[in-house]
């Protein structure tokens, strides 16, 4: 099975944390959490956002980034900004690929988007608009990359409760 890895740095809303779990969840995507967040990880509203989906998620936490990057060296990284040159859309992402993404406020920090210019992207928008949600913008980065790997392992075809198809 291929491997995504979504990275959260410094995440500030506890219910876009929990939809972002629930999206890992869902999808078999891990989820990376660093640290310092703008809630608890007992926060009613994150758990809540996640629902019954917990079981099947696959979390890690950092205690900063200092410490993401030094476990992760040699990863490859995509940090999603809008501040990106490249389409989010233009890039091939390979297995085992981490989806980086900023606090929701201020998104990554500029010297991370310098010093990675050639690995941001960002997704599409009107101008006028200043960012998507985070947890929307998770979900659209996250199912591109799963639709380039042809969904794998994911349930392709639902069924009725009450008929048959």
């Amino acid at each position: 099975m291929a491997e995504l890895n979504i990275v959260l740095i410094e995440p500030e809303i506890p219910q876009n944390t929990g939809n972002i779990s629930r999206t890992c969840a869902a999808t078999g995507a891990r989820l990376h959490l660093v640290k310092p967040f703008g809630f608890e990880i007992n926060d009613k509203h994150f758990k809540r956002a996640g629902l019954d989906y917990w079981q099947y998620l696959d979390i890690t936490y950092y205690e900063n980034q200092a410490e993401f990057f030094e476990k992760n060296k040699g990863k490859q990284f995509y940090f999603f900004t809008t501040k990106a040159l490249h389409r989010h859309s233009d890039v091939k992402y390979p297995d085992g690929a981490y989806l980086v993404f900023g606090k929701e406020t201020k998104g990554l920090p500029e010297e991370l988007l310098l010093e990675n210019r050639d690995s941001c992207v960002r997704i599409p928008m009107i101008d006028e608009a200043r960012s998507l949600n985070l947890s929307n913008a998770v979900a659209i980065a996250t199912y591109e990359a799963l639709r380039q790997w042809d969904y794998p392992s994911l349930l392709e075809v639902g069924q009725l409760h009450n008929h048959k198809w």
